[in-house]
């Protein structure tokens, strides 16, 4: 069924951070004085530093909600066999979630019952708005 893989670096996601003047200075000096090669480097290990504190609270939840790690790619041949078995999907991803570009808004619609992806959803306009309803 779905394809399930670690995420490569070049599967990122860019993010806008407002900070004060005074953090950024801080971190600004800190890459002036080579700790950090610049301020996008200092941020991913800021980040990485506090989620690995968390990491038995992330595994916990994980769990609990029965999320798949990752990178879950969803293809028009996966979700015609769910569709021709009479089933539903329940995607539930921490990572990324792709649906194939080839996969019709109906065929979506037919098919995914429920969408809750922490991190990225990657699908087309119309896929994405065929199931509106369904996306946590």
């Amino acid at each position: 069924m779905a394809e399930k893989t670690s995420l490569r670096a070049a599967d990122s996601e860019k993010l806008t951070i407002n900070l004060g003047y005074v953090d950024l200075g801080h971190i600004d000096l800190l890459v002036r004085e080579g700790f950090y090669s610049n301020r996008s480097d200092f941020i991913r290990t800021a980040i990485r530093t506090q989620l690995d504190r968390h990491t038995d609270a992330v595994k916990q939840s994980v769990a609990r909600r029965q999320l798949d790690l990752g990178l879950r790619q969803y293809s028009r041949v996966d979700l015609e066999a769910i569709h021709a078995a009479g089933e539903s999907l329940h995607i539930q991803v921490l990572g990324l979630a792709v649906i194939a570009s080839d996969v019709s808004p109906e065929l979506a619609r037919a098919t995914i019952a429920s969408i809750q992806v922490l991190g990225a959803l990657q699908a087309s306009p119309e896929v994405k708005a065929a199931l509106s309803d369904r996306i946590r």
